[in-house]
Parts: structure tokens; C-alpha cells; sequence
């Protein structure tokens, strides 16, 4: 059997919150949120964590989690999964990103179905737009599905679909209505795509949109993608972490 592990991102700089992954949230950084919700949700799966500074290797060895040292150059956490992925060995990699505090078993199990069952080399999920003011949020990234079978067509910050009937004017009774999904900070890799993703051409889509997952749609490779309804809260911004206390104080 294929030997699936999970490997989290961590990059200190971070340009809308600076230093995000050790921002104290009830007492606790971030990253100890994430780290030990994987810990808890997946425990059937190996855990590992790419850094790229000193501090957070520290951090999450301190914590008794593994941490493998790499580049601080990486331009993607693809790139990041990649060479630490050669200190892994791993046939499928979870890419769990490192901001995201309510990432689920099943989420992660689904990834991983994907890609053992669904014939491409990379996967993803989506979840259902709620809100039309999170729908207009760029920093809140919308995924196009096809109908015919799980697969992610277009990433983008901007609205998608646009109501050209409406003017773009939407509200959240038409985002529910409508196919508006989410892109989640979720995805597996076969270890074959990683080993190529770094020498692949970087996308123009990708550098337009600062989107890392267009460079494999951009060179003509498939991305599996699966819809999931668990609560999510990706922390990208100071505001998320309000967010985020505010759900645990719930």
C-alpha cells in the first residue's frame, strides 16, 4: 500500500500577518491549534512540519512534533513539501496548510481518496460560499468545479461565477443558490507531481493571481477536487484570528 503522510508548510514571514503561525490565540500560537487538531484528527497518518526558520523548527520540535529545516527561498508550500518530501519518501503527501485550526479527519481521509481513486496527480477541496461579502473577499480564493466528474477547472480571487445579469451585484441568498465554492488551503499530491512541481514553468495565471495551484492547471496536469460542508476558518489575516478565539469562546 502506498504510504500517505502529511506535511504542513510553515513559512515565519508572512506578508498580510506578519509572524501568523506563533500569533498567540487563548494562550496558545497558532500553529499548536494546527498542529495538535492533526494530531487528533489524523493520528493513522505521519505528521511532519517543513519550516523555514530556526524558531519554528524549535518550536515544533519543543512541542514533540517533527520538523524538517528547509529553504527560506521557496516561492510556494508546494515547493517547500517537495524538498522536504525527499527526506519523507512518501507515495502521497497531505498538504495540511499550516493556518488552518478546524482542518478535519474526514477532509484529510478525502484527500487522500482522491488521490488513490481518482486518477489524478493532485487534489484539493471546496466548500459552499455562504455569504456574499465572503464571496467579494479576494482573499478568500473561488474554485470553479466541473459537473461531470471531481475536478477543479479555475482558481481565482475574483468572484466566480460573475452574474452578468446582476452587474455582479450578488447577494446571499444568490451565492447560496448558484455553484460559488471556496477553494480550502487543502491538498494531496502524488509524490511524482511534487518531484516535478518545482521545475515546472511558472505560470502567468499563477503569478497574476499569486496562486500557487495554477501552475499545475497552467502545464496541463488535473486537479481532483471534492466538496466538503465541515466549518472551516483559514487564518490569512488578524481578522480571521478574531474569528477564530471568537469560534473557541463559542
Amino acid at each position: 500500500m502506498a504510504q500517505t503522510a502529511i506535511i504542513v508548510p510553515c513559512r515565519l514571514a508572512s506578508t498580510r500577518f506578519p509572524r501568523k503561525l506563533l500569533h498567540n490565540i487563548m494562550g496558545r500560537p497558532l500553529l499548536q491549534w494546527v498542529a495538535e487538531r492533526i494530531a487528533r484528527e489524523a493520528p493513522e497518518f505521519p505528521l511532519w512540519f517543513a519550516v523555514d526558520d530556526d524558531l519554528l523548527g524549535a518550536w515544533v520540535e519543543g512541542a514533540g512534533f517533527r520538523a524538517i529545516m528547509t529553504s527560506a527561498a521557496h516561492q510556494s508550500g508546494t515547493d517547500r513539501l517537495a524538498e522536504a518530501n525527499r527526506k519523507v519518501q512518501a507515495d502521497i503527501v497531505i498538504n495540511v496548510q499550516a493556518d488552518e485550526p478546524l482542518v478535519t479527519g474526514a477532509q484529510i481521509r478525502a484527500l487522500a481518496n482522491l488521490l488513490t481513486t481518482g486518477g489524478a496527480p493532485m487534489a484539493t477541496l471546496a466548500t459552499p460560499f455562504r455569504r456574499a461579502v465572503d464571496f467579494a473577499n479576494p482573499n478568500q480564493v473561488k474554485v470553479v468545479l466541473a459537473t461531470s466528474r471531481p475536478r477543479a477547472l479555475f482558481f481565482s480571487r475574483s468572484p466566480m461565477p460573475y452574474a452578468r445579469d446582476r452587474n455582479g451585484v450578488v447577494d446571499d441568498a444568490w451565492v447560496q443558490a448558484n455553484p460559488c465554492f471556496k477553494h480550502l488551503g487543502l491538498y494531496g499530491y502524488r509524490a511524482d507531481l511534487l518531484d516535478k512541481f518545482a521545475g515546472l514553468p511558472l505560470g502567468r495565471l499563477e503569478q497574476i493571481e499569486k496562486l500557487e495551484q495554477l501552475r499545475v492547471l497552467e502545464n496541463g496536469f488535473e486537479i481532483a477536487c471534492a466538496v466538503t460542508t465541515d466549518p472551516t476558518i483559514g487564518v490569512d489575516t488578524p481578522e480571521d484570528a478574531v474569528l477564530f478565539e471568537k469560534w473557541l469562546g463559542a
